[in-house]
């Protein structure tokens, strides 16, 4: 089975219906899904800056958000080792938060799935 960690930039296109998110859709099928648990709230601050930017479509925003962190989507939250995504960062020049993404596929051996060029080209 292909095991993928999704990042906050994919799993937002397809939770809030944003360009790409059919793409990710397609791409996150039949797949087992993991993440960091730092995307639930990277995803949180996702649907804050939409309602605040479109406060008529708050409730939807806000029940896209609750679908996404319920289980039935199966994604498998994983804790990062904060040190090793640290030196991720500094290898990388990327974020802490980008880094953990990272850490967390090689550490699974899965694919990156993500709609963030830079992180999609760090090596």
């Amino acid at each position: 089975m292909t095991r993928l960690v999704v990042d906050t930039s994919a799993l937002a296109a397809l939770v809030f219906s944003e360009p790409g998110g059919g793409a990710i859709a397609a791409r996150l099928d039949g797949a087992t899904v993991f993440a960091p648990t730092l995307l639930k709230f990277e995803l949180a601050n996702v649907a804050w800056k939409k309602a605040r930017r479109q406060p008529a479509d708050a409730p939807g925003i806000l029940m896209a958000l609750e679908r996404a962190l319920d289980d039935r989507w199966g994604v498998i939250w994983q804790d990062v080792d904060h040190a090793d995504a640290v030196l991720v960062a500094q290898a990388t020049g990327l974020s802490t938060y980008d880094a953990s993404y990272l850490w967390l596929a090689g550490s699974l051996g899965a694919d990156l799935v993500t709609l963030d060029r830079r992180l999609a080209s760090t090596p």
